[in-house]
C-alpha cells in the first residue's frame, strides 16, 4: 500500500509538471506496457487467468486521476491514430478498476470528452473506440451518469446511421447497456420506429437492419418501462410491415426480432392472434421474401418467453400448425427460407409442452 501510495503521488507530480501534450505522445507506449503488465499478471503462477483482473494501483481513491489530462489530450486534439490508442487506453484501464473507484466526478471527467469528440468526422477505428470505451463507461459508471442519459442516446442513435458496419454494431450494444439508466424509454422507441420505417434514397438496408436490431435491443432491455400505450404496438406493427414484405433478408430478419419481442411484451393474446396472422398469411403462392420473413418470426416470436406460453390447452393446436408450417418450409426451394426454417424448428421444440412428441415429428424431416 505505501509503495502504491507513492507511486500514484509520483504520477500526479508527473502529469501536473509535464504538459499533457507532450505525455500524449507517448500514450501507445502506455498502452503497450500495461497490456504486459496485465498479461504477466495473468499468465504467472498463482495468476487470474481468464478471471477478472484489477490493477492495484487503479484501485485506490483517485487511482486513475493522474491519467485523465493525458488520455483527455489525446481523445480532444490527437491525430486519428492518437484519439483511437487514447480512447482504447482509457477503456482498458476503466475495465482494471472497481466501479466504486470510479464513482462520482471521476467517471463523469471521463465521460464528457469522449461524448464531445465521438460525433466529428473521425475514422470508423476511432469511433469504434469510443463506443466502446463509453460502453464500458456506462456499465461501471452507474446511477451517477443518469444525468448524461439523453446525451448517450443522441450519440448512440446517431451511430446506427454510420456507414461502418463495426461502428453500427457498437452503438447496438451501447443502446443495450443504456437502458437500466434510462427512464423515458417512449421517445426513443417512438424514434427507432420511424427510423425503421423511413424510406429515402439514403436509407440503405444496413442502417434500417442496424436500426430494427436496436429497437428489438431496446424493447428486450428496457421495454417494459414504456409508459404509453402505443409505444411497444407501434414497433409491432412496424415488424409486420417489414418481415413479410421487405425485400433485404436481412432487414427480414431484424425486424423479426423486434416482432418476437414485442410479443414478449404485449403477452399471450397478441402472440397467439400473430401466430394465426401468419398461418392465414401462408397462401402458397410464390413469395420466397414472405415464406422467409414468416419462418423468422416463427423463430423468434416461439423463442421469446411467451412462446412457450401460447402452447396451452387451447392454443396446442396453433401450435402445432406453426410447427407443421416450419416443417414444410424445410423442404423450400430457397436456401434462406429452408435454413431460417431449420433454426425455427428449435424454437418449436423448445416451446412445446410435450418436447420429445414434437422432436419425433421433427425428427422425421431430417431423417
Amino acid at each position: 500500500t505505501v509503495v502504491r501510495k507513492a507511486n500514484h503521488a509520483a504520477f500526479k507530480a508527473l502529469t501536473k509538471h509535464v504538459p499533457a501534450e507532450d505525455l500524449v505522445e507517448h500514450v501507445e507506449f502506455m498502452q503497450n506496457l500495461l497490456a504486459s503488465m496485465v498479461s504477466e499478471a495473468r499468465r504467472r503462477k498463482g495468476g487470474v487467468g481468464d478471471g477478472e483482473f484489477l490493477m492495484p494501483g487503479f484501485n485506490m481513491p483517485k487511482g486513475l486521476e493522474p491519467l485523465l489530462p493525458i488520455y483527455q489530450r489525446g481523445i480532444l486534439y490527437g491525430s486519428p491514430s492518437i484519439r483511437e490508442v487514447s480512447a482504447k487506453g482509457l477503456g482498458e484501464c476503466i475495465s482494471l478498476t472497481a466501479s466504486k473507484f470510479l464513482a462520482g466526478p471521476l467517471i463523469i471527467k471521463m465521460t464528457g470528452p469522449l461524448l464531445r469528440i465521438v460525433g466529428d468526422r473521425n475514422p470508423a477505428n476511432v469511433k469504434v473506440s469510443i463506443l466502446s470505451t463509453l460502453g464500458l463507461i456506462l456499465v461501471k459508471g452507474g446511477p451517477a451518469l443518469r444525468a448524461f442519459v439523453p446525451q448517450f442516446q443522441t450519440t448512440f442513435v446517431k451511430a446506427l446511421q454510420d456507414q461502418s458496419r463495426q461502428v453500427r454494431l457498437e452503438a447496438i450494444g451501447a443502446l443495450g447497456l443504456l437502458m437500466p439508466l434510462s427512464t423515458r424509454v417512449d421517445p426513443l422507441l417512438k424514434e427507432l420506429v420511424a427510423g425503421s420505417l423511413r424510406r429515402s434514397d439514403e436509407q440503405v438496408a444496413a442502417v434500417q437492419t442496424a436500426t430494427l436490431e436496436a429497437l428489438a435491443v431496446v424493447l428486450h432491455k428496457g421495454g417494459r418501462k414504456a409508459k404509453l400505450p402505443d409505444s411497444v404496438p407501434s414497433a409491432l406493427r412496424a415488424s409486420q410491415e417489414l418481415v413479410f414484405q421487405h425485400p433485404d433478408e436481412c432487414v427480414r430478419e431484424a425486424a423479426s426480432k423486434v416482432m418476437g419481442a414485442s410479443c414478449a411484451l404485449l403477452g399471450e393474446e397478441t402472440t397467439t392472434d400473430m401466430l394465426e396472422q401468419i398461418l392465414e398469411s401462408d397462401d402458397g403462392d410464390d413469395n420466397a421474401e414472405a415464406r422467409h420473413g414468416m419462418a423468422c418470426a416463427c423463430n423468434r416470436i416461439l423463442a421469446a418467453s411467451v412462446g412457450s406460453k401460447i402452447n396451452m390447452e387451447l392454443s396446442t393446436k396453433l401450435h402445432e400448425q406453426i410447427t407443421d408450417l416450419v416443417i414444410g418450409y424445410t423442404d423450400d426451394d430457397k436456401a434462406a427460407v429452408k435454413e431460417a426454417a431449420c433454426v425455427a424448428l428449435g424454437a418449436a421444440v423448445g416451446s412445446s409442452q410435450d418436447p420429445a412428441s414434437c422432436l419425433r415429428k421433427v425428427d422425421s424431416v431430417f431423417i
